[in-house]
């Protein structure tokens, strides 16, 4: 009885040291490492941070999408640009030149809801704010990140890519639905 309990005791401990050890891999062990301006190009260039964001609602909202870029005109405003396949064009960002010639430009939650995601924001009863999907997101692809000058014609270009959602962010946004933070409705 009692060597049957011991062994019982050690398979949970076994286990819950297997899902504590996955837990660390996911959430510390994949970030990547900021990409960072190159200082020696005296052009126009443009990096994004992260290298590459996911199809979810629950976790593209909560994603800190931020261009920056150098070598433009100070005084000056650019906007950025998302260009895919299939003529897919999104313009997700905008920001004003510093007058040392760069610029950092985060995407507004309103514009990766609108833009990348295309659905809209909107209120529940509550005055909760929710996301409301009216068509399929932009397909999965590597884009290209244009940054255009709007009294210039200075431009850079990088690339982002765009993932589908993995399982737990599809659990995440359908848990999102069961609670009306998330909703599905067809475009009129």
């Amino acid at each position: 009885m009692f060597g049957q309990q011991k062994v019982g005791i050690c398979r949970l401990r076994i286990v819950a040291c297997l899902i504590l050890a996955g837990g660390v891999l996911i959430f510390c062990g994949c970030a990547n490492t900021p990409r960072t301006l190159d200082r020696s190009i005296p052009g126009p260039q443009v990096i994004v941070n992260p290298e590459y964001i996911r199809l979810s609602v629950s976790r593209l909202t909560k994603t800190n999408i931020v261009f920056e870029g150098s070598g433009f005109k100070s005084g000056d405003s650019v906007f950025i640009s998302l260009i895919g396949p299939k003529e897919v064009k999104a313009i997700v960002a905008e920001a004003p030149i510093q007058p040392d010639g760069t610029f950092k430009a985060p995407v507004a939650t309103l514009s990766k809801v609108m833009e990348i995601l295309r659905g809209d924001v909107g209120f529940n009863e509550k005055f909760e704010n929710i996301v409301i999907i009216y068509q399929p997101p932009i397909p999965e692809d590597v884009y290209t990140v244009k940054v255009t000058s709007m009294l210039s014609d200075r431009t850079a270009e990088s690339k982002l890519t765009v993932k589908g959602p993995s399982i737990v962010d599809r659990l995440k946004d359908w848990i999102g639905s069961l609670t009306g933070k998330i909703q599905h409705k067809k475009a009129k």
